[in-house]
């Protein structure tokens, strides 16, 4: 599995694994690292005796915000690490997956059931990151002029949408959260009760023809679709349509990981905040779903969809149109966009955050920002669950998000 994400990188060049955009978006060369140096602190330095350091000077390096870690280099600094070079990074993880490998061969019975919960955590941090790697080099790409293509451009379904159609649900008391013995993140649980009015859920995520609606309506100079902190965002930034779009003599392109091509009026609308995606729902008559609703709603359908495949690196790494002749009553819950939800990100009843550093993996972070369901097309197949809960500041746009519309059932 780390495997994987050096073969995200093959396509990539040294100078383009160095490169920040933005505050937000780090280099791909640090994803690697980062991810590297959390085996390294959590588990070689802890539990191997007479593990060597690869670099000291990494520990202040390559810690994202772990403060139980020690100091660390500043976010929106890291695309000034020239130093080290890919070249070091690559012996760096070569190092530390040495290392791995002897120690889950070689560690006492005792050791190892101490350590395991910790070493799962850590591939499934590393396919979080494998998406980031994806995510933050669209993002470096699409501020090149020239529009560089991370992969071959890929075949484009066109033709009739597929149709509008809701799916209905009877509300009541209802359970949410993980539960059994597989992997989930500690905010997944734990599970509790809530109660549900009854509700319908859009079958499929809005499109990108849906949304080009909104925007032809005036949706970006309308202030009463949107929230107060949306508005001042839209006027400051001046957003006029979603991340990655832009109309040239009346013609939509859009710029995705194949490069910039003509906008595919029937593919998941993606790149929009929360505050987009809020004020999308209010335009439209509807409303986003909560995070329950759309728990409830994806609970027993199959964890399947347009996911990477970096095993294959096919070249399926942005949302793909809904099918047409698909008559399932819910569609794409999984893969493609991420969904957002109107539920803020904040803890569940009775959670308590792990002690130590790995607490701060997820719970530090449940203030301001607003949850995501159902993964998306750069997101590592079989690493999303009904419970999974993504999340972003209601602002961000370079994640692979979109939305589905609910409504109240009268």
């Amino acid at each position: 599995m780390r495997a994987e994400s050096e073969a995200l990188t093959a396509n990539l060049t040294p100078e383009d694994q160095s490169i920040q955009s933005m505050p937000d978006v780090s280099p791909t060369k640090w994803h690697l690292a980062h991810t590297t140096w959390f085996f390294e602190t959590f588990i070689l330095t802890r539990f191997e005796p007479g593990y060597r350091v690869f670099d000291p000077a990494f520990a202040y390096l390559f810690n994202s915000y772990y403060e139980a870690a020690g100091p660390r280099h500043p976010r929106p600094e890291r695309g000034l690490l020239s130093r080290p070079a890919i070249d070091v990074v690559g012996a760096y993880r070569d190092h530390v997956s040495a290392a791995m490998t002897r120690f889950v061969e070689e560690a006492p019975v005792e050791t190892w059931r101490e350590a395991a919960s910790l070493v799962e955590l850590g591939l499934h941090h590393e396919q979080q990151h494998q998406e980031l790697i994806l995510m933050d080099i669209k993002h470096v790409f699409s501020v090149n002029p020239l529009f560089p293509a991370y992969q071959a451009p890929r075949p484009q379904a066109r033709g009739p949408a597929a149709p509008s159609a809701w799916a209905e649900f009877p509300g009541g008391l209802v359970e949410i959260g993980h539960h059994g013995e597989a992997f989930a993140f500690d905010n997944e649980t734990p599970r509790h009760k809530v109660w549900l009015e009854p509700f319908r859920l859009a079958a499929r995520p809005v499109s990108c023809a849906e949304y080009l609606g909104f925007i032809e309506a005036g949706g970006y100079k309308r202030p009463e679709f949107w929230l107060s902190d949306g508005w001042t965002t839209v006027c400051q930034q001046g957003w006029e349509a979603p991340l990655y779009w832009c109309c040239d003599s009346g013609e939509w392109t859009i710029f995705t990981l194949s490069g910039r091509g003509r906008l595919n009026p029937i593919e998941p609308v993606c790149h929009i905040s929360f505050f987009e995606a809020d004020a999308f729902a209010k335009w439209a008559g509807k409303r986003l779903p909560s995070e329950a609703e759309w728990e409830i709603a994806a609970v027993g359908l199959p964890v399947a969809g347009n996911f990477a495949d970096t095993r294959q690196l096919h070249p399926r790494a942005d949302p793909m149109p809904a099918s047409p002749v698909d008559k399932s009553a819910l569609r794409q819950m999984f893969g493609d966009v991420w969904e957002w939800t109107a539920s803020p990100y904040i803890p569940y009843p009775r959670f308590r955050a792990a002690p130590g550093a790995v607490g701060e993996y997820n719970g530090k972070f449940m203030c301001n920002q607003m949850v995501l369901r159902g993964g998306a097309a750069v997101t590592s197949a079989g690493h999303v669950r009904p419970t999974y809960r993504n999340f972003f500041p209601p602002s961000a746009r370079w994640a692979f998000a979109g939305l589905r519309l609910a409504e109240d059932l009268e």
